[in-house]
């Protein structure tokens, strides 16, 4: 199959990706695990790019979690250097495209250079709406979680809502994802079959694929083979789906 002819047949507005193995395809070559990082970074735009040629609508991608801080300090500052690097590099693509930049998570401990790189994407593509680009920053879904049920709590105590409008719906505007749309699949490169703190709220009905494929090694074949998998599934939210004869 050549690589163009590649058509989704089911709906998929929202893929999310955990990149997992920059470090060890590094190691395989006996590189550093920083040279991992910066080449997984050239897979980020050409997934990106993919999933807009397929129609797809959100790509949300696990960069940086709460737990990464605990990494040697001088990998998490390349990681950053990596990170401002491609805001910087790819900022007019996005604008040309359409591509509207989001962040899930607390980009406050990051540097505040990267902080500034990161709010002038922002602001340059607020009001683009061709797709959306989620990168997730210092994130981690349990203090997603606990950070909406605290601002809800204060509106509660503000007397701005009422405690008994909360619902499993209501709650979704009080995470960072705030007006995306479900997750549809979740993607794991490296062959850990985990979650990692990512998303749990929102991938309670999503597909999950995993691959064994290093993200740095995650081209648009790897792509495809996922989406392929994806759409084998039956998806059916708990329903039975009588099969016709």
């Amino acid at each position: 199959m050549k690589k163009d002819e590649f058509k989704l047949s089911k709906p998929l507005n929202h893929i999310a990706f955990i990149m997992d193995g920059n470090g060890r395809w590094a190691k395989k070559r006996l590189l550093p695990r920083t040279a991992g990082h910066k080449e997984g970074c050239k897979r980020i735009i050409e997934n990106i790019r993919t999933c807009k040629k397929l129609g797809i609508k959100v790509v949300s991608l696990y960069a940086f979690s709460t737990e990464n801080w605990n990494r040697p300090q001088k990998e998490i500052d390349l990681l950053f250097e990596y990170l401002k690097d491609f805001f910087n590099d790819y900022i007019d693509e996005f604008i040309e495209t359409g591509v509207q930049i989001r962040v899930s998570g607390d980009i406050f401990r990051l540097p505040v250079d990267t902080q500034e790189v990161i709010k002038k994407g922002l602001e340059l593509t607020k009001n683009l709406d061709s797709f959306i680009f989620n990168i997730c920053l210092n994130y981690g879904s349990r203090q997603e979680i606990i950070r909406g049920i605290k601002n809800y709590v204060k509106l509660v105590k503000e007397n701005k809502v009422n405690e008994d409008d909360l619902t499993i719906d209501t709650f979704k505007d009080y995470l960072y994802t705030s007006g995306l749309p479900e997750v549809d699949l979740l993607i794991r490169t490296s062959g850990e079959e985990r979650l990692s703190n990512f998303m749990l709220y929102q991938l309670a009905y999503s597909e999950f694929v995993f691959t064994d494929t290093y993200w740095p090694d995650f081209k648009e074949k790897e792509l495809y083979e996922c989406l392929k998998e994806y759409e084998s599934r039956d998806r059916r939210y708990g329903k039975i789906v009588e099969k016709e004869e």
